[in-house]
């Protein structure tokens, strides 16, 4: 709006319209100041130190506990099978029943043994009847040789027939009795008292002597089997003791010792199996029970931080270190040799007796003063 004077016009209108308020220009002046007050305030942040909590770099003994999963197993697993071969004619248990020792487990037919035992004891009917009758054709040339009616020629001769005759007896009697015990075969038989893991017959199954058809673990002491890197075999060489727990009730506890380590490794895990030996086994953990076994390694000095001091440094990991003059913090990277219960063990990055931040470096930047709390 112009003034219609002559002598005002062209100059600007000085009315009470243009001193109004202007939204744009204080938007525009505000967003000039803001990045100004954000820098003092960001200034003024890091001079002010932050309180922090310390410790001090320091080697002290620690022993690395490791501990695996593993299942208990039976010390001692006799495959059972018959002596001879044929028919399964009975199977009187299964898989997970007890057996005790001399219970018949299973029974083959029987009918070819039992002619082979009727066929060994008539070759010694014929042959105790031979040796009869050849001891009495020598009783008689005895009386003949002593009443001169005959030769010692004929003599000797029912003499070698009377021995040969008992000869056959006696043959006879050792096959009557291998057939009487190839009968006896047929009944498969538990040689000691234990549960029953493995069964591989059936009713009707002709099976071979020597085909294992059950596998018993006995009764005692148990093994525990665990699959254990090899690294970790190469840096315990000496047996160390394990310590057992029950995964479904840990409660449930027992000690074993290391014995026997297997010298092959796994081609597929890359582990070795080691059996550990745990006498006086609790009764509450049977065989295929779940435990871990933990063991301690030997003591090592070395450098051990709370969990809290650990950070990240682009991926790795690094704590924050102070500096005794200036109070002020840097980022150092370490290389971490174990995690523990609540600890971390650094093996590279630091010295023994620095300070570092043990709480409180969440809130840290390079370069910031802290204030150590007491």
């Amino acid at each position: 709006m112009y003034s219609t004077n002559p002598i005002t016009a062209g100059m600007p209108d000085r009315s009470p319209a243009h001193a109004r308020f202007n939204p744009a220009r204080f938007v525009l002046a505000l967003g000039l100041l803001w990045p100004v007050a954000a820098c003092q305030k960001q200034e003024a942040a890091q001079r002010q130190p932050i309180m922090v909590r310390s410790v001090e770099v320091k080697l002290s003994e620690f022993a690395p506990a490791t501990s695996l999963t593993g299942v208990i197993a039976a010390r001692t697993l006799n495959n059972l099978s018959f002596q001879v071969g044929g028919r399964v004619a009975e199977r009187s248990v299964d898989i997970g029943q007890r057996v005790t020792k001399g219970e018949v487990l299973a029974r083959l037919d029987p009918q070819e043994q039992q002619s082979d035992v009727r066929a060994a004891q008539a070759s010694l009917y014929a042959a105790q009847a031979q040796q009869r009758q050849a001891s009495a054709a020598f009783d008689r040339q005895k009386t003949l040789l002593a009443q001169g009616f005959t030769t010692r020629r004929d003599y000797d001769l029912a003499d070698q027939a009377q021995r040969v005759a008992q000869s056959g007896v006696e043959s006879a009697q050792s096959q009557l009795a291998n057939a009487q015990d190839r009968l006896t075969y047929t009944d498969l038989k538990a040689s000691a008292d234990g549960v029953v893991t493995a069964r591989a017959i059936e009713v009707g199954q002709v099976v071979q002597a020597a085909q294992t058809v059950f596998t018993v673990a006995e009764d005692g002491d148990r093994d525990a089997v665990f699959n254990v890197d090899e690294a970790l075999v190469a840096r315990n060489p000496v047996a160390p003791t394990v310590k057992i727990a029950l995964i479904s009730d840990p409660r449930i506890k027992a000690a074993g010792q290391v014995r026997e380590v297997s010298p092959a490794v796994d081609p597929a895990s890359g582990s070795i199996r080691v059996r550990v030996a745990v006498p006086d086994t609790p009764v509450e953990m049977p065989l295929g029970a779940a435990i871990t076994g933990t063991i301690v390694s030997k003591p090592e000095p070395a450098i051990v931080l709370p969990w809290q001091a650990l950070m990240s440094d682009a991926g790795k990991p690094a704590v924050w270190t102070i500096d005794p003059a200036t109070k002020a913090v840097a980022m150092v990277p370490i290389e971490v040799q174990a995690f523990a219960s609540g600890v971390v063990v650094v093996a590279k990055g630091l010295e023994v007796g620095q300070a570092v931040v043990a709480q409180g470096g969440q809130l840290l930047s390079p370069g910031q003063v802290v204030e150590v709390a007491p």
